[in-house]
């Protein structure tokens, strides 16, 4: 959870998560479905085409829908409770999917179009546009003049800033149930503190895997989307909460 403050004296809050657990058990479970195998079965990872008149392809888009409703519901509430707690009045909402599929009509024709690291930004519709726990984020709304680059993208822009180090890159490798350190990491915590606490950012928790460190640029990000997407505000982070390294996350055991 980020606060952030606009370039007025608007105060944003922000979270940036999915559907966690359910998501990539229902992904994993029909990959299992179309190798033959049996749901939870371990397989490997590979593109699989379904056909959504037929069950398999059915069901996995019911499933994946409702996972993104408990994703969106996920995220108001933690972006609301927050609000609540700070003793502040909701004025505006800006909420869209990244990694998710819609079902479109381009040039007449229908599509499923797969946004992976990506989210729609079709003229005039607004989104959130992440950075780094220690770099500002955007409010940004898909240009109004719908050009043709914005057809030829399907109306789709950045989600966030984009990793440039992996997570294991960046934290190393440590064996969970030791602590062991089995190959070390490029980021340390002094580098993470030294960014963070130079922009007057308050850390709550967070881990080296997501350090600023780890992550691009977003105005060099934002500057490769041309005249796609407007920026309507730049939001500049005051607060940054985040799970601990070493906190457990019953969606990861």
């Amino acid at each position: 959870m980020d606060l952030f403050a606009d370039e007025h004296t608007g105060i944003w809050v922000g979270v940036h998560f999915g559907s966690r657990g359910f998501g990539h058990t229902v992904a994993s479970g029909f990959l299992s479905l179309s190798q033959g195998k049996q749901w939870g079965e371990r397989v490997p990872e590979a593109e699989a085409l379904l056909a959504l008149e037929q069950p398999l392809g059915h069901d996995y888009w019911h499933l994946m829908t409702l996972a993104g409703r408990y994703a969106y519901a996920g995220r108001e509430w933690v972006a609301r409770k927050v609000v609540e707690i700070l003793g502040g009045e909701e004025l505006e909402l800006v909420h869209n999917h990244h990694n998710f599929a819609w079902k479109e009509t381009h040039d007449g024709q229908e599509y499923v179009v797969v946004r992976k690291g990506a989210t729609p930004a079709f003229p005039g519709q607004k989104g959130f546009v992440g950075g780094s726990m220690g770099d500002d984020a955007v409010i940004v709304e898909g240009a109004r003049h719908d050009s043709e680059l914005q057809r030829a993208s399907l109306y789709s822009t950045v989600h966030g800033a984009g990793r440039v180090m992996s997570r294991t890159e960046a934290r190393g490798k440590v064996n969970r149930k030791t602590g062991a350190v089995i190959r070390p990491g490029k980021v340390s915590w002094e580098m993470l503190r030294e960014w963070v606490g130079g922009k007057g950012v308050i850390l709550r928790g967070g881990g080296l895997d997501e350090s600023p460190h780890a992550y691009r640029r977003l105005p060099d990000v934002l500057a490769a989307q041309g005249d796609t997407v407007t920026v309507l505000h730049t939001l500049t982070p005051v607060v940054v909460v985040m799970a601990g390294e070493n906190e457990f996350d019953p969606y990861k055991d």
